[in-house]
């Protein structure tokens, strides 16, 4: 990512036009998702169902407590991880000039996950205070890599990458240890939750409101990503040609920083550390449409959602009745990945 590759000249139609195609996918995904699973159920039930909700005409069927009470909720909670995990990543690889950052690599997943165990044991109560630990957590860890990662006032990516490891392994052990001040059914449930969970249930009664508070911040984040969209395409080719073109480097930095920090606070805060989400799906983004961030923000967001749906969906029917963790499914794909983009910057 030393340089911006030949881009086609971007129009507002070809990026819906593109938008429009993933979104379709991600419509299939949503439809499987809720067909699937230890309990099947029929298009035609699906759409009844969900055509009585809608018009307020709910039921206590079985239909409608599996797919309100338990399939669409973590469809909605899956969209939010993917799309928050997939736009931070992009975001990290753009500032850093790194094919290999993403949130889970870098550490900001385990400092993260490491606030938002802290606010359980010491303010489990407390609204809000998870996804505040979360983010908390993700932006003192990415601070702390970053100034780790720089040599000879430059930032070198190979120490960088380093620094995050070192990172994420000495957050991981932090973690560990309070997990051995837990006990109860408190160890297992968190234990799990720390794997990337989409099965924790909503903190409130409200679950719209809760729904509407997470995809509101995501909005606000990925938003304010996005303005800096064109900046960022300049940015790839090295801070001070940016700088020249007359690009606030700094300003840049700072918003994509606290952006990325807030999309993975909250993605930690309400489903786990799931891992390679945020390196996979830009990589893949980029491969498929180029490298210019105003398409590959918005197409990473989609595709992370993707990801996340169909992860998991095969997480909780493919050994049905028990369910894989939605992380260990998403480390089996992004782990191959990881190893083989390594060894293309290597070479």
């Amino acid at each position: 990512m030393a340089g911006v590759r030949h881009m086609r000249p971007l129009t507002p139609k070809r990026i819906l036009a593109i938008c429009g195609l993933l979104a379709t996918i991600l419509f299939v995904a949503v439809v499987v998702s809720l067909r699937v699973g230890a309990y099947p159920i029929s298009m035609r039930d699906i759409v009844i169902t969900l055509f009585n909700g809608a018009i307020g005409r709910g039921d206590t069927s079985e239909f409608n407590q599996v797919i309100f009470g338990l399939r669409l909720p973590r469809i909605a909670l899956g969209i939010l991880v993917g799309a928050s995990l997939s736009t931070s990543g992009a975001g990290f690889q753009a500032l850093l000039r790194n094919p290999l950052a993403d949130p889970y690599v870098l550490g900001v997943s385990s400092g993260a996950a490491l606030g938002a165990m802290l606010s359980l044991i010491i303010a489990p109560h407390t609204v809000g205070a998870i996804q505040l630990a979360a983010f908390i957590g993700a932006a003192a860890t990415i601070a702390a890599v970053y100034f780790l990662g720089r040599r000879g006032g430059q930032l070198d990516s190979a120490t960088l990458l380093l620094a995050g490891i070192v990172a994420a392994s000495f957050l991981s052990a932090i973690i560990i240890f309070l997990l051995t001040l837990v006990n109860g059914p408190g160890l297992r449930s968190m234990t799990f939750w720390l794997m990337g969970d989409l099965t924790a249930p909503p903190p409130t009664q409200n679950v719209l409101g809760w729904f509407g508070f997470l995809y509101f911040v995501f909005a606000v984040a990925a938003g304010a990503m996005y303005t800096t969209s064109s900046d960022l395409n300049l940015i790839l080719t090295g801070e001070q040609e940016a700088g020249h073109l007359g690009v606030n480097v700094t300003r840049v930095k700072l918003v994509v920083y606290v952006a990325a920090s807030v999309l993975t606070g909250l993605a930690v805060s309400v489903s786990g550390a799931i891992g390679y989400v945020g390196l996979l799906v830009p990589h893949v983004m980029r491969m498929l449409f180029g490298t210019d961030y105003r398409l590959l923000i918005p197409t990473s967001a989609i595709g992370g959602a993707i990801v996340i749906v169909l992860a998991d969906t095969l997480g909780r029917t493919i050994v049905a009745p028990t369910e894989l963790p939605v992380g260990a499914m998403t480390a089996l794909a992004g782990a191959p990945v990881f190893i083989y983009l390594m060894r293309r910057r290597i070479r």
